[in-house]
């Protein structure tokens, strides 16, 4: 199928929700590779726009609100200067940054719903939910806690156990209570209005699965799967008093869906930039829309969003929607609740000057395909063996023997010779290698191009070696360090789109202001007696004591979600003395332990119980414990619990163990050395 070709394009950021800050995972996943997307179509000199700003409606803000004893309003406030400082501060380079709090936002956001309801687009349905009566209002489902069906965990939300992860329906919890009042709610009939999702099924099967099998597999994988499904209606109204009112009669005391109004957000964001030109933006079809996200929002931006503008009418669709998976920081899952994240803020104020070296990372390390990982360690490794011992080496190495043979003066480039054929002939093609990459959205790969241009000026360099050429031929010399200052230029364009600050640098060094797109690649953009001003490292190593404080944060963090977490658990129901008599605990030696095949939690332990036929008995305590750390070791045991086979082999009996806060169990052991068969009494 021909690509078809567009006057301009809306790029759109998804919008950060003001309930916190933002951190590497939302950057990684969403930001920075919206931002390299940008600033390369600008450099290309393409019509684009850049649209974001801060998503302020939604249950959380208002639990937030809640507990800090402040006003909705001031929580989002406080959170969208805060997250618009860190975005302008890290480079991320919007045209606007607005919010959904905004007048324009509500206007068009309810005129949107007005104009669906008016049209029969929505329909109007009953439901049961749960209601305070203490508060007098329904209760979204964050605002239910209980025991989790799976895990009993006492303390789950509505919507998820935060302890096992299970995605929950309020009405599964056991004992439920309201966490406004405390008390149990009710069930309780509401009216709410519906976008029929079903009805446009069709359509959207032909537009995706058919339409866009050009998108990245993740996104197009998980339409697909929902699309091979029947889609319901879902509600686009809650029962709500923070949020923007349905523009309905008798819709009192409702708001719309946190994630109707968001997207619309996009919308009177570009309004509120350009309000006499808008609507070419998002209703021109000579005007691509791409969408930058995180998977979690793959549903709302390429099933839910889309079927609100198809009904509405009159607005183009998603072209592309380059979803990015999710970014783990040191092998655990990012989670803003638990503080278990690198928030920006913070960074820039601890590592200034340093946002092309997290750019740089985050881009180098992108989960594009698959979840990835943030290390500390790497994050230094990546920034002093390649930032520093590639880039910044062979910049550095090319300025100063410049200033150093030629008082910064560019040299003309003499006759070649075929190492500089060669070197020359190798970064010629950079410039399409860079753009076919960054024009399907792989901008990992389309960032190892540009540092090859690096590798390539280092590696030249070293080969021709002009500090000992200069003891005999100053004209050779003039060739390699022309050659070399074309390469350097050149990396001040490669890499403008993801290292902007150093790039700026870079060019300031070189004494020019800008390069064009077009130029990548040229052997000629700095002219001979072009004079260069003072040289400087562009990047500086990282020491070993700044990943040991970034570290050291995050083991504080854990200790302390742990100590948070940690809450004994509540003791069992009452038994009679004569229950408890019929338990018998004894001490037994561990003579051998194994692990069990195909079994990851479990060990397999032999028992000298001092009856004089070993016991076996399977635990599984094998991610707390070596197979060698429990040989020779006294433990207690359960000696007349009735055997059971696991994985095929018959344990008789159970060892005793306490659970830690971070789920680590220890065998529970005699102070003092004891006979084998000893009992516990």
């Amino acid at each position: 199928m021909e690509k078809k070709e567009y006057k301009r394009t809306t790029v759109t950021a998804a919008l950060p929700y003001a309930n916190g800050g933002v951190h590497i995972g939302h950057l990684a996943g969403v930001y920075v590779p919206a931002d390299i997307y940008v600033r390369y179509l600008r450099l290309k000199k393409q019509d684009v726009i850049f649209i974001c700003g801060s998503d302020e409606h939604g249950v959380p803000i208002t639990i937030r609100a809640r507990k800090e004893g402040i006003t909705p309003q001031q929580v989002v406030d406080r959170n969208h200067e805060m997250i618009k400082k860190s975005f302008a501060d890290f480079g991320i380079s919007f045209d606007i940054y607005s919010r959904t709090t905004s007048e324009i936002h509500h206007k068009m956001a309810s005129d949107f719903f007005a104009k669906l309801y008016k049209e029969g687009k929505l329909i109007e349905k009953t439901s049961t939910q749960y209601y305070d009566e203490e508060a007098h209002q329904f209760l979204a489902d964050r605002y239910i806690t209980g025991e989790c069906p799976h895990c009993h965990n006492p303390n789950a939300y509505g919507d998820q156990c935060e302890k096992c992860g299970s995605d929950l329906d309020p009405t599964e919890l056991i004992n439920p209570k309201s966490a406004i009042s405390g008390s149990k709610p009710v069930m309780k009939d509401t009216k709410n209005w519906y976008l029929p999702l079903n009805e446009y099924q069709d359509w959207l099967k032909k537009w995706i699965l058919e339409g866009h099998k050009e998108w990245r597999s993740n996104v197009y994988g998980q339409c697909k799967s929902w699309l091979d499904l029947d889609l319901q209606p879902r509600a686009m109204t809650r029962d709500l008093d923070w949020g923007i009112p349905v523009p309905v009669e008798g819709a009192e005391g409702k708001v719309l869906y946190v994630w109707f109004d968001a997207p619309i957000g996009y919308i009177s964001n570009t309004k509120e930039l350009l309000p006499d030109s808008w609507e070419k933006w998002w209703k021109d079809p000579e005007t691509r829309l791409i969408h930058f996200i995180g998977k979690d929002n793959i549903v709302f931006h390429c099933i839910v969003f889309p079927v609100m503008l198809k009904a509405h009418g009159g607005y183009i669709l998603p072209e592309n929607v380059p979803a990015n998976e999710f970014l783990n920081l040191e092998n655990d899952k990012i989670s803003t609740s638990h503080n278990w994240a690198v928030w920006l803020h913070e960074y820039l104020e601890e590592l200034p000057g340093k946002q092309d070296v997290l750019r740089y990372v985050l881009t180098a390390n992108a989960p594009e395909t698959k979840d990835n990982n943030f290390m500390w360690k790497d994050f230094q490794e990546r920034n002093n063996s390649e930032l520093v011992g590639v880039y910044g080496n062979f910049v550095n190495r090319a300025l100063q023997l410049t200033k150093k043979y030629w008082n910064g003066v560019v040299p003309a480039c003499g006759e070649l010779l075929d190492i500089d054929r060669q070197t020359l002939d190798e970064f010629k093609d950079v410039k399409k290698k860079v753009e076919d990459y960054l024009d399907v959205f792989k901008f990992r790969e389309a960032l190892k191009e540009a540092m090859n241009l690096a590798r390539i000026g280092n590696k030249y360099i070293a080969d021709c070696e002009p500090w000992k050429v200069a003891k005999t031929d100053m004209k050779r010399v003039e060739t390699i360090l022309n050659i070399s200052l074309q390469l350097v230029a050149n990396l001040s364009i490669a890499f403008e789109p993801f290292l902007p600050f150093s790039s700026l640098r870079l060019r300031k060094m070189l004494n020019i202001d800008t390069f064009d797109w077009n130029s990548l690649g040229s052997t000629d953009l700095l002219t001979p007696g072009h004079q260069l001003a003072e040289p400087e490292l562009l990047f500086e190593k990282i020491d070993d004591s700044v990943i040991e404080f970034q570290l050291k944060k995050l083991e504080e963090t854990k200790k302390a979600n742990e100590a948070a977490a940690f809450k004994a658990k509540e003791i069992k129901q009452t038994i009679p003395f004569e229950d408890f008599e019929k338990i018998d605990i004894r001490v037994g030696i561990v003579k051998a332990c194994e692990k069990v095949k195909k079994a990851d939690k479990l060990l397999k332990l032999t028992i000298d119980d001092g009856s004089g036929t070993d016991r076996t008995i399977v635990s599984g305590i094998a991610k707390s414990y070596q197979p060698e750390q429990l040989v020779g070791k006294r433990i207690c045991f359960v000696a007349n619990l009735a055997p059971r086979k696991l994985k095929g082999i018959e344990s008789q009996g159970m060892v005793l163990t306490a659970e830690d806060a971070d789920g680590t169990l220890s065998v529970v052991s005699p102070e003092k050395e004891i006979r084998s068969g000893s009992q516990v009494i």
